[in-house]
C-alpha cells in the first residue's frame, strides 16, 4: 500500500480517540469508548480526490492512500 503526506500537520495525538478527516476537510476526534461528541482539531479545508482514503498518521500529518475497491468475485453464469 503505497501512501502519500498531502500536508505537514504535526497534531499531538492523545491516547483513546480516533482522529479522521471530516466532511467539511478538517480534522475531528471522537471518543473510542461508547458515546461522546465530535471535537474538530483543527481547521485546514482539504479538498480530498475521488478514489483516495485520506487519514491522520501516525506523525500527525494528513496522509491519502488509494482506495482499494476489492471485495469478492463475481463468478460467471454458465451459458445454456
Amino acid at each position: 500500500m503505497m501512501t502519500e503526506k498531502v500536508q505537514k500537520i504535526g497534531i499531538k495525538r492523545e491516547y483513546g480517540f480516533l482522529y479522521f478527516i471530516d466532511g467539511q476537510g478538517d480534522i475531528s476526534r471522537v471518543p473510542m469508548a461508547k458515546g461522546g461528541t465530535t471535537l474538530k482539531v483543527k481547521k485546514i479545508g482539504l479538498k480530498k480526490e475521488k478514489g483516495y482514503l485520506y487519514f491522520v498518521d501516525k506523525d500527525g500529518d494528513v496522509s491519502k492512500s488509494v482506495m482499494s475497491r476489492g471485495g469478492r468475485m463475481k463468478s460467471k453464469k454458465s451459458k445454456k
